[in-house]
């Protein structure tokens, strides 16, 4: 770079001139994309005025907010082609496994990069069911939150918590290297990580829910699913024999293999940025589970209920979609930041409604979801801006349909992305050259070098009003003092 170059054509090259110097520069493209380091050679000298926290002569730097064209790492596990509606796990079609797989193979497909035999695959089942089973301790764990506590901040903490029990996993106790050698002690660490972390998640979840109804825990039995001991764990009341639907177990399982990974969505991100300072694979996990807490990621299929409880009617859909339109109302379940078409997973997850459907009978939300989803099909506002139903929409039906409560639906969504978080987790631990830590660069707009003026020389700025939250901390700090003195005076007498 930095050289002047006439690249031959067809060359597999991005030329770039800078302008500002009048310099060209020649770029290597691999894989369709081009390193950002290589902008760091892309220097210029400062002009008169210019900011020199700008840092001109330090290289250009690439500003993509939100990450909408930034690729932070190579990977094998999920690709999406959202224009053409595409999903595929490790080259499946999520169709195809959706129809003839389930949740815990498709998981094995996912971190370890195919199909299981049917040996592989019963080990790999035995060994996630048995480590379903949580210490005794937990249980005072569980109880300490309070009875109206949002079961994702439970299970956000619960996973954090559950690293404590496992020294041996915790790189800042056993070496930096724990699970970058590649070795073989370092991969049977890792996968009897990954076993407790797929196995429990089920188990916390269910006491996340359970410790809600103020109900006493359940003990993860034997001889079922994955989700049907998930079901078991958080609605047996002592029954007999009790075992779960068939058609909403495995209903919940197409669920959990449809939201098992969905490539760099923000939770996996979290996972993997907090994954790069080689901390152990709970708190990481726990990372993630924090940043899908968020409505603008797994809360969008309980936003769905509620947008579709203030419709309420079917004849109320076409108001509500003008004010969708004067930007008056929110549309859930709609579009997507990936898919510029029908989200693939939203075929299956409504042929799926129906299995549930037949079961519970129709939810009373059902007519005015199917009201909204043919008018927005047939509007041009929507139709042009490919607004097309997504995922969320329909789930949400289902979870509702099957009894769960609104804010639950979030730990719905978690529990089978665990298992796309350890596999994005464990490729990065396992890559060539080793894990570098996620540093992101800014670009600097604050104020340019200033001295220090002591505070007796201080003088206020003519106008400058308090902001509000100046105000309420000089509140705070008035309390603080004056409850500090009062516990002085009584301390005296």
């Amino acid at each position: 770079m930095g050289k002047p170059l006439d690249p031959p054509p067809g060359s597999n090259t991005l030329t770039v001139r800078d302008n500002r110097t009048g310099k060209s520069y020649q770029i290597p493209i691999v894989d369709n994309s081009i390193s950002a380091t290589d902008f760091k050679a892309i220097k210029a000298s400062r002009v008169a005025g210019e900011r020199e926290e700008n840092e001109t002569e330090k290289g250009l730097r690439l500003a993509d907010r939100g990450f909408l064209n930034t690729a932070v790492l190579r990977s094998e596990i999920t690709y999406i082609d959202g224009d053409a509606g595409v999903l595929r796990y490790r080259g499946y079609p999520i169709e195809q496994l959706a129809q003839h797989s389930n949740h815990l193979e498709t998981a094995y497909l996912l971190i370890y990069g195919s199909l299981p035999t049917p040996s592989q695959y019963q080990t790999w089942r035995d060994e996630i069911m048995h480590h379903s089973v949580i210490h005794a301790d937990a249980e005072q764990f569980f109880r300490s939150f309070r009875y109206d506590a949002h079961p994702m901040a439970i299970l956000t903490s619960a996973l954090a918590y559950l690293g404590s029990y496992y020294s041996e996993a915790n790189p800042s106790l056993q070496g930096q290297n724990l699970f970058t050698k590649g070795d073989k002690p370092s991969l049977a660490t890792m996968d009897k990580q990954i076993y407790r972390l797929i196995g429990k998640a089920t188990t916390l979840a269910a006491m996340a829910y359970r410790v809600r109804q103020g109900r006493e825990f359940v003990t993860p039995p034997t001889g079922l699913s994955y989700t049907g001991s998930f079901l078991y764990q958080m609605d047996h009341l002592g029954q007999e024999n009790y075992v779960p639907n068939p058609v909403l177990e495995k209903a919940l399982d197409v669920l959990f293999l449809l939201h098992a990974d969905h490539e760099m969505n923000a939770s996996s991100t979290s996972v993997l940025q907090v994954g790069s300072s080689l901390v152990d694979p709970f708190s990481a996990v726990a990372a993630g589970c924090a940043s899908l807490y968020g409505p603008l990621h797994g809360g969008a299929n309980e936003a769905v209920i509620r947008m579709l409880i203030s419709i309420g009617k079917p004849e109320n859909v076409p108001a509500f979609l003008e004010a969708v339109k004067k930007r008056e109302k929110v549309l859930s379940g709609f579009g997507h930041r990936v898919y510029k078409t029908s989200d693939p997973r939203s075929f299956i997850v409504r042929k799926t409604a129906d299995e549930v459907f037949k079961i519970t009978g129709k939810d009373e939300l059902l007519e005015t979801a199917m009201a909204l989803h043919d008018a927005a099909m047939k509007d041009d506002y929507f139709i042009s801006r490919k607004l097309a139903p997504n995922v969320d929409f329909w789930s949400g039906l289902i979870y509702r349909a099957m009894g769960f409560p609104n804010d639950y639906f979030p730990v719905l969504f978690a529990v089978p992305r665990v298992v796309g978080w350890l596999a994005h987790w464990r490729q990065m631990m396992l890559q060539a050259g080793g894990v570098k830590i996620w540093r992101p660069r800014q670009i600097y707009v604050g104020a340019a070098k200033r001295d220090y003026v002591g505070l007796e020389d201080r003088i206020a700025v003519e106008g400058l009003k308090k902001t509000p939250s100046a105000i309420e901390h000089s509140g705070i700090s008035k309390r603080t003092r004056l409850a500090s003195f009062k516990g002085q005076t009584k301390a005296k007498l």
